[in-house]
């Protein structure tokens, strides 16, 4: 996850990144629903990588104590230091993809609240970022957010991280999505403990995770379906457009996008209504029963088959 609220004290924009913003801003879903060109899918170069969500405190003390996670997935509760900030969330590993979820004011100011979220999609080839950046000036963001990340193992030693991009630089009510290209020097760290290249410039999710995932059911997260409202969906559309997501609208303005094995789903919503909805998951092998697990607020159904699902309920 990425704390990126600090972004919000850089000088704004170029005036041309504004008049661009503030059409999608004001167009709202009618962004998303534009009919911009859109590279193919066989020219995908950004992949889910993880989402975070903030909710309910009760659901996430379960999540964290939870006896049944820690057997389902490769689960952490982790206290990362990063960007000159520190948070501590709760994790579940797969093999590529992960999810990572806070209770409320577990971040400071409004990211601490119900409902705030995140989508982070990366790529697999380094340099493929700058590829992103180009399309996403070809669709009218002439001069996305860039910012690096350092993370710090607790030495006080900062190593780069990864790079971002984003659409905006400062404006999003409750989401925030970003692309991200992790750098050599992070899995050259042997704190790191990330595996070894597998190919020329190989910057991999599945290079980054370990394999903890394969002695667990879980395997990877396969769907994701978050609430967010008109003006964070306009941004998060050039975004995935740009990726290389086949993107298409929904009855009621949201989107659905798909690619690389993961479907994004984002319905426009009241920020009242904000947040983390449904996680699929894909599991390590088939069973032949159903689990059905009350966590807090939420309920994770595992099975039958190869599949699990956990539903979030809303604000009450």
């Amino acid at each position: 996850m990425l704390l990126y609220r600090k972004l919000r004290m850089m000088t704004v924009l170029t005036a041309a990144f504004a008049v661009a913003l503030t059409g999608a801003v004001a167009g709202g879903v009618q962004t998303a629903r534009a009919d911009q060109a859109q590279p193919a899918a066989d020219s995908q170069l950004l992949f889910y990588n993880h989402a975070y969500s903030v909710v309910d405190r009760a659901t996430a003390d379960a999540i964290e104590h939870s006896d049944y996670l820690k057997e389902f997935a490769n689960f952490e509760v982790r206290t990362t230091t990063g960007g000159g900030m520190t948070w501590t969330g709760r994790y579940l590993y797969g093999r590529q993809t992960y999810i990572e979820l806070f209770g409320e004011n577990d971040l400071p100011g409004q990211d601490g609240l119900f409902g705030s979220a995140g989508l982070g999609v990366s790529t697999e080839h380094a340099g493929d970022l700058a590829t992103v950046t180009d399309r996403l000036k070809a669709l009218g963001i002439t001069d996305p957010a860039k910012y690096r990340q350092t993370r710090d193992f607790g030495d006080g030693v900062k190593v780069p991280w990864f790079d971002t991009i984003r659409t905006f630089s400062d404006q999003y009510d409750a989401f925030d999505p970003w692309a991200m290209e992790y750098l050599p020097e992070y899995f050259a760290d042997p704190r790191s403990k990330t595996e070894p290249e597998s190919y020329p410039g190989d910057v991999s999710r599945e290079r980054y995770l370990s394999d903890a995932y394969s002695t667990h059911l879980m395997r990877d997260v396969t769907a994701v379906h978050m609430g967010v409202t008109e003006r964070d969906l306009a941004t998060a559309v050039p975004l995935l457009k740009a990726g290389g997501f086949s993107v298409r609208t929904i009855s009621g303005g949201g989107i659905i996008a798909v690619g690389g094995g993961t479907t994004i789903r984002l319905d426009a919503v009241a920020r009242a209504q904000a947040g983390l909805k449904q996680v699929t998951f894909s599991l390590n092998k088939t069973i032949t029963y159903q689990d059905e697990v009350q966590i807090g607020r939420s309920t994770l159904l595992v099975g039958p088959g190869t599949r699990a699902v956990w539903n979030f309920d809303g604000p009450q």
